[in-house]
């Protein structure tokens, strides 16, 4: 009589965790200023305000460089954000870049999980190390290799084709954006208006995140009159603008979320 074996059932997920990246050669720790591209110079001139343990090996790719923020604002948001609705122990951050807010968010120990997605392999890679370099607690940080407005579709739509790691209340969930700040007039109109940010305006920005409480870091000339108009029925919009030695470095919007109404 033949023996009969059961067949294996393959689960795959349109999603999982990322696993450790080794860093790439796009990875770099620069050591002095003649290695350093000339359009990211003015940045490496203030490299330990942006990472303050820039010299124990912190890696950014020459993207990076033009996105990250500063330490101690980063420093400033994630200690405001502990004063969050304590209901609330799962934050995403959907633009984790090098790491920054994502380390300064750990680091409080106010959050239970941390999503931190990521689409760029090498930007990903200085992340991870980064956040190891600071020490951060790994079991805190869900890594995420990914188009973070793609996440939040499945996460919304079709939870079940996420691996189960990356399942979420979205009801105890807070999302923090740190998107590119680029578009014609970002650094030259007294008034930026946020219809023009690209590759993703306002509208993209808030469409995707409306349903969660969700904190946006802007240009600090952003139109606060659209920024007001994303309160949902009635109740308000915080606005805080974030300065360094006097000079303001960018505005952030405290955004209330409106459930699955009218989803």
């Amino acid at each position: 009589m033949g023996s009969s074996q059961v067949p294996k059932i393959s689960t795959s997920y349109a999603m999982e965790p990322a696993d450790k990246f080794p860093l790439t050669d796009e990875c770099k720790h620069y050591e002095g200023k003649h290695q350093v591209p000339w359009d990211i110079q003015k940045y490496f001139a203030q490299r330990y305000s942006i990472f303050s343990w820039y010299d124990e090996g912190v890696y950014m790719t020459d993207d990076a460089w033009f996105g990250v923020t500063p330490e101690p604002v980063a420093n400033q948001i994630a200690r405001e954000m502990t004063t969050i609705d304590s209901s609330k122990d799962t934050l995403i951050d959907v633009f984790a870049g090098a790491g920054g807010n994502t380390i300064a968010f750990a680091l409080t120990k106010r959050w239970k999980r941390i999503i931190a997605i990521e689409r760029d392999t090498s930007t990903l890679a200085c992340a991870q190390n980064n956040a190891e370099l600071y020490e951060v607690d790994p079991s805190v940080i869900t890594w995420i290799h990914a188009d973070s407005f793609e996440y939040l579709d499945i996460l919304h739509n079709r939870p079940e084709e996420l691996h189960p790691d990356l399942r979420i209340d979205v009801s105890s969930t807070v999302l923090f954006a740190s998107p590119p700040w680029g578009g014609p007039g970002y650094r030259t109109d007294e008034v930026f208006d946020l219809t023009n940010m690209q590759p993703y305006n306002l509208d993209k920005l808030h469409s995707s995140y409306r349903r969660m409480d969700h904190v946006l870091y802007l240009p600090r000339t952003s139109d606060i009159r659209q920024v007001a108009e994303l309160a949902p029925g009635e109740r308000k919009v915080d606005v805080v603008q974030y300065c360094m030695e006097g000079a303001s470095k960018a505005m952030v919007a405290f955004i209330p979320g409106c459930g699955s109404e009218g989803s």
